[in-house]
């Protein structure tokens, strides 16, 4: 089974993202261990030490958790909350540290620390984090902005309060539209990563049954995938005598000698612009000319056939001198019209074709065995490819029935070869390429 996408790409942003959120906490203790060491307010030393101090805690743990790939769920959740709670607090120590009749106004570090944790929350990439970091932020500076209002209105001192109080206010709200600004572009950013990650899913999984050009023009065209006649080559290929093999092999044999075979063919269809339409065990179904046909679909099919009868032959010999388990493999091929496209079935839809081409090839497939032969292709099939490819030594057979099936086929076939008619026939192969 192909593992899913997301599996090792999204480890790995998750860790880059807690890494640079670490530098980023870093940042941070910058900007308030300089207003430890650089600050005129000495009264509130031991305040700022602690907040530092803790901070410092907590920007390790987040590090070591970093480095370690290592942490709860909801260590998100608590990272961003202590966050917050520290820009109220440092909110509140420079609106409250003065007497009522002194300025209170925000500073800058003050200020730059709560927009540089916004953009440390929102480059998590994760909107319901801002959305959390921004409401504890403006609740805590809104209530703080109350007690403030209160504390003047208890006071009967004349200070600049309602000049101040206008500024923090404008200040609080440049914070809520920047929060709304961060929350839209993550928001945005996760959307379009989930459609890049659902269309790499989809590009993945066409993968495993198209060939790469394929697969890039259903992604460009889906309206390829709609139910419709078209014409089309079906091969079968099937492994000889793998009912009676399976009855005594053991499962790590037929795992082995499944993988080599369907990487085999598989790879050969995709090379020659062909599809694997479907896995039955030991049979493989493909298609040329689905979903998207070209004039050269018959040529391009019995060139992969011709090639697989060369490539399985060797791989039959190969695996006897190794002394494995080893099958003889029959390809049946056969083109007219077929019905191709998506086929729903309310729980679980198909992409695959059927119609009269598909059982004809199949049953040409079957006729392999008693016809003691590679490859068997109809008269029909046959007409539609160069002359060069038609040439080849062909036995012929007129008015064939197939089981099942009025009327009767012309078809011709190649008997199993040894090793120098399969080399002379490859090389006849590679000139037509």
């Amino acid at each position: 089974m192909t593992p899913p996408v997301q599996s090792t790409t999204t480890d790995t942003r998750q860790w880059t993202r807690d890494i640079r959120s670490a530098g980023l906490r870093a940042a941070v203790l910058v900007i308030l261990f300089t207003n430890l060491i650089l600050g005129n307010d000495h009264d509130n030393f031991a305040v700022h030490t602690t907040v530092v101090l803790g901070y410092l805690v907590l920007s390790l743990l987040s590090l070591g958790m970093a480095i370690t790939r290592r942490g709860a769920p909801w260590t998100d959740t608590f990272f961003v909350s202590v966050d917050a709670l520290l820009v109220i607090i440092v909110l509140y120590e420079h609106l409250f540290r003065f007497d009522v009749t002194e300025d209170h106004g925000l500073t800058t570090p003050s200020l730059a620390i709560a927009f540089l944790l916004l953009n440390h929350v929102g480059l998590r990439l994760m909107p319901w984090l801002v959305i959390l970091f921004s409401s504890i932020v403006l609740a805590g500076w809104l209530f703080l902005l109350l007690l403030m209002t209160a504390r003047h209105w208890s006071s009967d001192t004349d200070t600049h309060f309602v000049t101040s109080f206008g500024e923090d206010l404008g200040l609080a709200a440049a914070f809520a539209f920047a929060a709304i600004v961060v929350y839209l572009l993550t928001r945005d950013h996760r959307t379009i990563m989930r459609v890049a990650i659902e269309s790499e899913e989809r590009r993945m999984n066409l993968s495993r049954f198209f060939s790469p050009s394929v697969v890039s023009d259903l992604q460009v065209a889906s309206d390829s995938l709609d139910l419709e006649r078209r014409e089309a080559v079906v091969m079968f290929v099937d492994l000889r005598e793998f009912t009676r093999f399976t009855e005594t092999a053991p499962a790590a044999a037929l795992a082995e000698i499944l993988a080599e075979y369907r990487s085999i063919v598989a790879g050969e269809v995709f090379r020659t612009g062909g599809t694997v339409d479907k896995f039955m065990g030991d049979g493989i179904m493909a298609v040329f000319g689905q979903p998207k046909p070209s004039p050269d679909d018959a040529e391009r099919a019995l060139q992969c056939a011709l090639q697989l009868v060369r490539i399985l032959d060797d791989w039959t010999k190969w695996r006897r001198q190794e002394g494995k388990p080893a099958l003889d493999a029959g390809i049946g091929l056969h083109m007219g019209t077929i019905i191709g496209g998506v086929l729903e079935s309310g729980f679980h839809d198909e992409f695959t074709v059927f119609g009269d081409v598909v059982n004809v090839a199949q049953r040409l497939e079957a006729m392999t065995k008693t016809l003691e032969a590679s490859l068997v292709v109809s008269a029909a099939m046959l007409s539609r490819v160069p002359a060069s490819l038609s040439a080849a030594d062909w036995k012929r057979k007129d008015e064939v029935e197939l089981s099942g099936r009025r009327g009767t086929i012309g078809i011709a076939y190649l008997e199993r070869m040894g090793w120098t008619q399969t080399q002379d026939l490859l090389s006849d192969v590679h000139r037509t390429v």
